[in-house]
């Protein structure tokens, strides 16, 4: 994991040095841009889709990966921002994300901040092993992946 985090890492300074706005960003550097956020995007996905089948049960509760899933959440909500720096609108590439991401970005960034202490809740929750609210940990973290997604995420 510390391989993947560390490549992301550089490559979320390099974008930030060499990209800061959208007039002065080329085609390539657009599409590494939305390329990024894609790819941490993606990484949620993978790490909230086995907590989501637990939470409805459609999958046994597995303390272990709530926890490893959750921490990895954490982890990379916390990177979500640094990868909208890099304001791609005008570029011409493809992008899942409304321009309004740009446009209110304190209220974006306290979306990624939701997710952050979510993740940090359900860590918690599993950590005290309360058994009784892992179903509302989960959905809490759910929650607020769909709280950005309904202002900020064309579908």
């Amino acid at each position: 994991m510390s391989t993947i985090r560390n490549i992301m890492i550089a490559s979320t300074c390099a974008l930030l040095v060499s990209t800061p706005v959208a007039a002065q960003m080329s085609e390539k550097q657009a599409s590494n841009a939305v390329e990024f956020r894609q790819s941490i995007f993606q990484l949620v996905k993978s790490n909230i889709g086995p907590l989501g089948a637990m939470a409805k049960g459609k999958a046994p509760i597995d303390e272990a990966v709530i926890a490893k899933n959750a921490m990895r959440m954490e982890q990379l909500s916390l990177m979500i921002s640094d990868y909208f720096v890099a304001d791609t609108r005008g570029s011409g590439v493809k992008t899942h994300a409304l321009d309004k991401v740009w446009e209110n970005t304190a209220d974006f960034a306290q979306k990624t901040k939701d997710l952050t202490q979510a993740t940090q809740a359900l860590q918690a929750i599993i950590a005290n092993k309360d058994t009784a609210n892992y179903g509302k940990g989960i959905a809490a973290v759910g929650a607020t992946c769909k709280a950005c997604h309904d202002d900020y995420k064309a579908d």
